[in-house]
């Protein structure tokens, strides 16, 4: 095993939930954290990209020794607190109860490579009551919804072929392509990949489902077949997320999951932010997260 395998191996322990307190054997710095040993031999850029590899695109906290001066203690403030004013560059990335940070700071013998593993807030430790399902989804994974994007809806929904549920849309504005807990990962519209664009993906697999004539969904049709399901989201797993398009009103299309199994279907009466806030947060919701999660984040597969 390389350095760098070695270095992702143990942040990858460290960043899991259950490993335990935090506590960095350097001296002066405070406590909740701990400071990775490093080489001369690591490179800034290339760590940080196999870190972006596996837990998504970062925050930027610090750029050309000049720290965020928005940046909290629920948005990334316990990675730049060892460094203080020596920090030069820092990017951060949400892991459960963890921040995983990378970047370099100042030292008697120069500017040197940094990385550490340190606790993270529950960003809904406050939360007292949920005033929307996506208000709700954004508190409980901390995201930042200044990174909301514009998205053309009347253009993809004129080519999907059919209005979208509303709060499914302002979920995809606000998150993007991702995954909610690494695990639920939406389909948007302009994803990377096919699978993931909700545009490229209805349009692929209304056309198999007809030329196929497959029972993978009996005994359910797939979209455009009036009524029939339209997937939104999906998992590593294999495990399949569909609005049941019955009736005019999107806002009111129940939600259908499918494991990668034949007859697993259920059944969800909510709107898509309710399903995706109960994944989190209700051990009882059969997708849930929250089983084995306590605190969540949303891991980002969009532009840094």
């Amino acid at each position: 095993m390389d350095e760098q395998e070695e270095l992702l191996s143990t942040v990858h322990h460290l960043a899991w939930p259950g490993t335990g307190d935090l506590a960095c054997e350097e001296a002066g710095h405070p406590a909740g954290h701990v400071c990775l040993a490093l080489s001369d031999e690591n490179d800034l850029a290339a760590l940080q990209e196999a870190l972006a590899g596996r837990y998504g695109q970062p925050r930027n906290l610090a750029t050309g020794g000049y720290a965020d001066p928005t940046v909290t203690g629920r948005t990334g403030l316990p990675l730049l607190a060892p460094f203080g004013e020596r920090i030069v560059e820092m990017r951060g990335w949400a892991h459960a109860g963890r921040w995983i940070g990378c970047g370099t700071a100042r030292f008697d013998d120069g500017v040197r490579l940094v990385a550490l593993v340190a606790e993270r807030e529950d960003p809904a430790a406050d939360l007292a009551e949920v005033t929307s399902w996506v208000d709700g989804v954004v508190a409980v994974t901390g995201w930042d919804p200044t990174r909301a994007r514009t998205v053309d809806w009347a253009a993809v929904e004129a080519r999907i072929g059919t209005a979208l549920p509303h709060d499914y849309k302002r979920l995809a504005e606000l998150f993007g392509h991702g995954a909610f807990d690494g695990y639920l990962q939406l389909h948007v519209p302009d994803a990377p990949f096919k699978s993931d664009d909700i545009v490229l993906h209805t349009e692929w697999l209304g056309e198999w489902a007809r030329t196929h004539r497959s029972g993978l969904w009996e005994p359910y049709e797939v979209y455009p077949v009036p009524g029939g399901l339209l997937e939104w989201a999906g998992s590593e797993q294999a495990d399949q997320f569909y609005w049941l398009t019955d009736g005019p009103d999107p806002d009111r299309w129940p939600i259908l999951m499918k494991e990668d199994i034949p007859d697993s279907w259920r059944r969800f009466d909510g709107t898509t932010a309710e399903f995706v806030y109960c994944l989190l947060t209700d051990r009882q919701h059969p997708f849930s997260t929250a089983r084995y999660f306590d605190i969540h984040w949303f891991e980002s597969y969009g532009t840094a």
